[in-house]
């Protein structure tokens, strides 16, 4: 162990390396219910070279990698399962390149959500990313490495379908570029008319590759935003609100949500509508087209909007802090949740299965469900709050999140974020060729096993 940390140290300087307990410790863990995993070492480099000769030496020692962004996703997937290196990006935080007219920004690999909100609201007002409702140090990296979702999804998809490209250092060490930026200077697209192997790493959760750069798109930051909800207590009715509102085009995100507490929202169903303007004038055009696509359900008094009053700054906010917030209703700062992804026709049947796994282990819960590609899909967020320091809660919450998981992939649904458990439901239900091509890309990419080792692990 002494001459592995002599080489990090010969490759990334004092500074960029630690075995100290107290730092492995804090490397064990996410925010989420799952066990610790120490790690061996942590390293920061600050350069792409750096990340280099850290891989290859990894690679010939076969010495486990764990890419890291914030650690933020809940879900266990920078733990070190098998020990090894875990690799902080935070130093790696410059943002290199912001084209106004080709509406898109290169970042590196540990450039924040809140860094870049802050430099574009700066430098190009006009202009703004997908916020994911992440704390603001969660990176752009590591959010599209996992299919991270964002204010925009309602229009645009996820925020890696925005990607316009990769640099990647590859398990063996070399660098790959993909996309336009593969063949010249300019990062605008990250696939066609070229194949489009972003796939490779997209999705695989750190486990074929470390980002050292990211092109992502901008869109345009109109000058107005504003929030409508929409109530019903006829759950039936959900799916035809939510046809009706995408099927206008003209709302920037919605989210539906219910939740117990407190009292005045229980028994209720909440369509959240956001839309934007650069003009008063746009904004109230779009209202009324957001109120006259409703109003057949308002005519038979199965539902109607409510005020949003005092709510109305919370809700703009980007990102929301509402989550925390639940997260310590049990006064422990405890929260996870399962985000399975499927049709907006199962939003009854998810829902009706959350309530009862709720009751079955008493536990408090929130939930919502944020629509994909316009309607395309929706992501379930079935999410409980708990007392981190209350084993038996937590216990509950892991076996409640393994149970809706397990449910929602047996109705059709696909996890989000998955960890390792839910990633090993996947494989199973997968079809043999999906698997066989899976294993080739893993063992092709990384011979040795080192990358992430424990995710999207096919035998």
């Amino acid at each position: 162990m002494s001459d592995i940390l002599k080489s990090l140290t010969d490759i990334l300087g004092e500074k960029g390396v630690s075995n100290h307990p107290e730092e492995l410790w804090f490397y064990a863990r996410d925010p989420g219910v799952l066990e610790s995993h120490d790690p061996d070492f942590v390293v920061a480099p600050r350069t792409v070279e750096e990340v280099r000769k850290l891989v290859r030496f990894a690679n010939k020692e076969r010495i486990p990698i764990v890419p890291m962004g914030n650690g933020m996703a809940l879900t266990g997937l920078v733990r070190a399962l098998k020990g090894g290196i875990v690799v902080d990006m935070k130093r790696m935080n410059k943002i290199l390149e912001v084209n106004e007219r080709g509406r898109y920004v290169v970042v590196e690999g540990g450039v924040s959500q809140g860094q870049l909100k802050a430099h574009l609201a700066k430098t190009v007002p006009q202009l703004r990313h997908s916020i994911p409702d992440a704390p603001p140090t969660t990176t752009v990296a590591a959010n599209v490495s996992l299919h991270g979702q964002g204010r925009l999804t309602q229009q645009y998809g996820f925020n890696s379908d925005m990607v316009t490209g990769l640099e990647v250092v590859l398990p063996t060490g070399e660098i790959c570029r993909i996309g336009s930026c593969a063949m010249g200077p300019d990062w605008f697209s990250k696939g066609p008319t070229l194949p489009d192997l972003s796939g490779l790493f997209l999705g695989w959760l750190g486990s074929t590759g470390i980002f050292t750069k990211v092109g992502m798109r901008l869109y345009p930051n109109k000058k107005f935003r504003d929030v409508e909800i929409f109530v019903t207590d006829r759950i039936q009715l959900v799916e035809d609100i939510v046809y009706r509102l995408t099927h206008t085009e003209m709302i920037e995100d919605l989210n539906v949500w219910f939740q117990p507490k407190p009292l005045m929202f229980k028994d209720n169903y909440h369509v959240t509508i956001y839309f934007t303007g650069d003009t008063e004038e746009e904004v109230e055009f779009k209202r009324k087209m957001i109120w006259d696509a409703l109003q057949v359900h308002m005519d038979t008094k199965d539902g109607g909007f409510m005020g949003v009053g005092p709510m109305k700054e919370t809700l703009l906010e980007q990102p929301q802090r509402a989550t925390a917030a639940f997260a310590d209703v049990p006064k422990g700062g405890g929260f996870e949740y399962s985000g399975p992804i499927s049709l907006v026709e199962k939003f009854p049947l998810f829902t009706a299965k959350f309530l009862e796994l709720a009751a079955k282990y008493d536990l408090l819960y929130a939930g919502a469900a944020r629509i994909i590609s316009g309607g395309h899909a929706m992501m379930y967020g079935m999410s409980f709050a708990f007392n981190r320091a209350d084993k038996e809660m937590m216990d509950k919450v892991k076996a409640a999140l393994d149970e809706v998981t397990e449910f929602a992939m047996e109705e059709g649904g696909i996890p989000w974020k998955p960890n390792v458990s839910e990633q090993q439901m996947a494989i199973k239900m997968m079809d043999p060729n999906t698997l066989k091509i899976m294993k080739m890309i893993k063992e092709n990419l990384d011979p040795q096993g080192i990358m992430n080792p424990g995710n999207w692990e096919v035998n």
